[in-house]
């Protein structure tokens, strides 16, 4: 139940008829684990807290720098030297007293991965380097989780949710995330973002769709990304979907597995 407060807190969702009383009661049973309290994530922290979600883990093991708040916009200036699940927790409770905030202090990896994924029901991955995207990827399909994975260049952004645990309408697996991408780039061949720089706004509107699929996911209106990557290049200011399909020889529900 909701009490007066949330009611009308959440007064825009529950007149929605997408969303309604249940879609919201949805939100507020939902536990969301967020990979990254960075760009991606600080808007997609805000929002998903903003919405109702009634526990948000957050991983991440850096500290905020002020070089971080060119995009970062979930810290302030005074969090400079915090940790930034520490910062983001705080900002989430100013803005949602509400929400149940987990932090986990670590750094995704395939050792820890299955232990951090195993309490919630979905998770959103807004990493920035291809080992921990592999990494959330393979333990969410055997973990049978939900997965909204997002990726930022300097100017441009990639968007798709992954539910490979699940077969499609025709009757084939979904897509895994080695099936869009067999292979990580060999070493040193993408420039990080201190090397190349980053469009600060980029961030926030891609992780705004990143809480927009979550909240899709969790409460089931309209057609999510599943098989469909969203690509957004802002020099144009062009969006394009494409469509991608399981590959048979991906090494976790292909057919030589």
């Amino acid at each position: 139940m909701f009490s007066a407060e949330e009611l009308e807190r959440y007064a825009r969702h529950i007149v929605l008829r997408e969303v309604g009383g249940p879609g919201q009661q949805q939100l507020k049973a939902a536990k969301v684990l967020v990979i990254g309290a960075g760009g991606l994530g600080a808007p997609l922290l805000l929002y998903l807290a903003a919405a109702g979600v009634g526990t948000i883990g957050i991983v991440d093991d850096d500290a905020v720098a002020l070089s971080n708040l060119q995009r970062q916009v979930i810290h302030r200036t005074d969090d400079v030297g915090v940790l930034k699940t520490e910062s983001a927790a705080n900002a989430i409770r100013r803005l949602n007293p509400h929400v149940e905030v987990v932090s986990h202090v670590a750094r995704l990896t395939p050792d820890n991965a299955a232990g951090l994924l195993a309490a919630y029901d979905i998770v959103a991955d807004g990493s920035d380097n291809f080992a921990t995207r592999y990494a959330v990827s393979d333990a969410c399909f055997h973990a049978g989780k939900p997965l909204v994975t997002a990726a930022v260049g300097t100017f441009d952004a990639t968007l798709t949710t992954l539910r490979p645990h699940e077969t499609g309408p025709d009757g084939r697996p979904n897509p895994t995330y080695r099936c869009l991408f067999p292979d990580a780039p060999p070493p040193g061949t993408v420039p990080s973002c201190q090397e190349a720089g980053i469009l600060g706004a980029l961030t926030g509107i891609i992780g705004s769709m990143m809480a927009l699929e979550v909240i899709r996911e969790i409460t089931g209106f309209g057609e999510g990304l599943v098989g469909r990557l969203l690509m957004i290049d802002t020099r144009a200011m062009r969006f394009e979907t494409v469509r991608y399909r399981w590959d048979p020889d991906n090494p976790l529900n292909g057919t030589t597995r």
